[in-house]
């Protein structure tokens, strides 16, 4: 293997790993429509792939717009015992969930059938901004 083709693959290897380093940990669950209005564009569709925020990373709609990308990394119950799709889902932060701990968020219910099975209703993720 020459010089050249090892440096590329050791580039490759630490660019995936500092990917990785910056996704956080946490749980998400999902909401059903009426997706509007939303707490930061109102009645402005922004589609069905979008989330709503826990209040420390909405940080008073400091976030509105932000996207991320999700993905499953795991069952939170028993209910369905591998509810991972394998897929990630991109997803822009349209709205505020009142109700989510500090590690939770509230996923569309389209953009959380890409990445589990609805079934479980709540699932572990790994999310990183975009």
């Amino acid at each position: 293997m020459g010089l050249m083709t090892r440096a590329f693959i050791l580039i490759a290897m630490v660019a995936c790993l500092t990917s990785v380093a910056h996704a956080i940990a946490g749980q998400a669950t999902f909401y059903t429509p009426p997706y509007t209005p939303s707490s930061c564009f109102g009645f402005e569709d922004r589609g069905v792939m979008i989330l709503a925020a826990n209040s420390v990373l909405f940080n008073n709609r400091a976030a509105c717009g932000t996207r991320y990308r999700v993905t499953c990394t795991g069952r939170t119950n028993l209910g369905v015992l591998e509810p991972c799709t394998g897929q990630s889902v991109e997803v822009t932060v349209v709205d505020l969930c009142p109700g989510c701990a500090s590690d939770q968020i509230d996923l569309s219910q389209e953009a959380f059938a890409v990445i589990a099975n609805p079934d479980a209703g709540r699932i572990l993720i790994d999310y990183v901004q975009i």
